[in-house]
């Protein structure tokens, strides 16, 4: 009986929040930091397109375990639309495909805003992850096919106009999971009468990360040119964030070490206190302020779902 193989790399973990620049594509985003990190997994908590820059949470080791409490928070946006012409892709990369002479004023675009706040009906993009059949939608784009997209409900908390210049205009949007801005600057131009696409694209804040933890692309690939192995690797690990803090909107335990090894041996732990909550459904539990679980609390329980290394 052959022996399981060891995974490549090192068991580093946490959450590495990358300002992405534009013309760097999300997946080619994550390789790079598993290389520079030499960490064994990693993955990202929403993609961003090649031509959008901002916040990418990417997740190392264990962490990747929380990657689905990211991606179910609350993004930001700040974006420019240029009217005039729609576009294959709804961004600059693509051809067009509908132009007009007419420009929409302020007030038409203020005037417009409160349909787009709220739950919105919505179809993404052709250019887009979303899966038909088994196929990506922009696969079966990119060979020429027009795709029947559903579409879905999304959440906009807030849309503002920033300002307006000559054929553009400057947005900044607060979405739920899934909200596609390329549709929504696709939209309105249409409502406008005017069409449009996106011209730029930023997203400044993926819930819980803060816009000030994002780290430049360009001040990880200053740390290349340490020679010591170890030191790199130590000022790398230093800027990334704990794994427990994509959790922070869960309630959370505070245990002992004897509880952790219990927990981590797949065991439930007794849930006591004034304070104790009584049922939750998520929950985290950390030990001198480690992650060790997530579970569920029931029953005067904490039992473990997921277990942290």
């Amino acid at each position: 009986m052959s022996k399981p193989r060891k995974p490549k790399g090192r068991p580093v973990s946490g959450w590495m929040i990358l300002d992405k620049p534009i013309d760097f594509g999300s997946t080619e985003a994550v390789s790079k930091i598993k290389w520079l990190f030499k960490a064994q997994k990693a993955g990202h908590a929403g993609t961003l397109d090649p031509l959008a820059s901002g916040m990418l949470p990417i997740a190392l080791g264990d962490a990747t375990k929380t990657v689905p409490y990211v991606m179910d928070g609350r993004k930001i946006y700040e974006f420019s639309v240029a009217w005039g012409e729609e576009r294959s892709t709804d961004d600059l990369e693509g051809e067009a495909t509908q132009s007009s002479d007419k420009r929409p004023t302020e007030e038409d675009i203020r005037a417009l805003l409160p349909k787009y706040t709220g739950v919105i009906e919505q179809v993404p993009p052709q250019f887009s992850a979303i899966k038909i059949a088994g196929e990506r939608a922009y696969d079966l784009a990119r060979d020429g096919e027009i795709v029947d997209i559903p579409s879905r409900e999304v959440e906009v908390f807030r849309l503002s106009l920033l300002g307006t210049a000559p054929n553009l205009a400057h947005f900044e949007i607060e979405c739920g999971k899934g909200t596609y801005v390329r549709s929504i600057a696709r939209d309105m131009g249409r409502d406008l009468g005017c069409f449009g696409h996106i011209a730029s694209l930023r997203r400044t804040f993926v819930a819980p990360f803060a816009e000030e933890s994002m780290v430049p692309l360009a001040q990880l690939l200053e740390l290349e040119t340490i020679e010591d192995a170890d030191a790199r690797l130590a000022a790398l690990d230093a800027l990334l964030i704990d794994t427990s803090e994509a959790l922070s909107a869960l309630p959370h335990l505070a245990i002992t070490d004897d509880q952790a090894h219990r927990l981590k041996m797949g065991n439930p732990i007794l849930v006591r206190g004034r304070d104790a909550p009584v049922a939750e459904s998520e929950a985290y539990a950390t030990a001198r302020g480690k992650l060790v679980a997530i579970g569920e609390i029931g029953e005067g329980e904490f039992r473990p779902k997921r277990v942290f290394v």
